[in-house]
């Protein structure tokens, strides 16, 4: 369960080293967009290898399916709430606020799954760990940013490290009470955590790295490129 803890808080820690950069150093935009990218890229990756196939081979269609299906519609309520809130007169929006909604909803299936994993005789799975740390920083560094001019640092930091110490306790829930669930729930947790990631790509990850690497065009293939590291790092694990 400790090792479980352990492998959750590796991925989720990422989150807290993205945040500190996004803080304290002044990325350029198009660095920024850069970053966001190949993160984007790295969370296609792990949506249709290590998330969306292993939801269907476990669980089958049935569970792949609905688990695509609630977890998009989880992050799209939470959304519309924030949005609703933030649209009230005299409060300020925070366009960061959806990548941080992102980032529990994925964050959280993906950490239990990373607890999942240990009960396989070949231990940890290394290609989720390393797909969950390569995009969480972007996720991170990338909302910190833009929160860094209406919230305090403290704030900030507070906020990612509440995210990573629950994803070491989502490893470890992972690890100790979904052990002997049934093939129909793992393949449901997988999904849904791969809906999460598909609607936070489509309405907040991908319009946020066009929109700083615009003007260089490379978007696309950058995204291509993360894709393809962590596709490589599946096939290697």
């Amino acid at each position: 369960m400790l090792e479980a803890a352990f492998w959750g808080f590796v991925g989720g820690a990422a989150l807290l080293i993205g945040a500190v950069i996004g803080l304290r150093v002044r990325v350029p935009e198009r660095v920024l967009g850069a970053i966001m990218a190949f993160g984007a890229g790295v969370l296609v990756s792990a949506v249709s290898f290590d998330l969306t196939a292993q939801a269907y081979d476990t669980g089958g269609a049935d569970a792949a399916a609905g688990g695509l299906a609630a977890g998009a519609l989880a992050f799209f309520l939470v959304s519309q709430a924030l949005q609703r809130r933030q649209s009230r007169p005299g409060k300020a929006a925070d366009p960061a606020l959806p990548l941080v909604v992102g980032a529990i909803l994925d964050g959280v299936p993906e950490s239990a799954a990373i607890g999942i994993s240990l009960l396989d005789p070949g231990g940890v799975s290394v290609a989720v760990v390393v797909a969950v740390f390569l995009s969480n920083i972007p996720e991170s560094l990338s909302a910190s940013a833009e929160m860094g001019g209406q919230r305090s640092q403290k704030f900030v930091l507070a906020m990612w490290g509440i995210v990573a110490a629950v994803s070491a306790l989502a490893a470890a829930i992972g690890y100790q009470a979904l052990g002997g669930a049934g093939d129909n729930v793992l393949g449901f947790i997988n999904a849904f955590a791969a809906g999460a990631i598909l609607t936070m790509l489509a309405d907040s990850f991908f319009p946020e790295a066009f929109q700083h690497e615009r003007r260089s065009l490379a978007t696309g293939l950058i995204t291509t490129l993360g894709f393809a590291l962590a596709a490589l790092l599946t096939t290697l694990d």
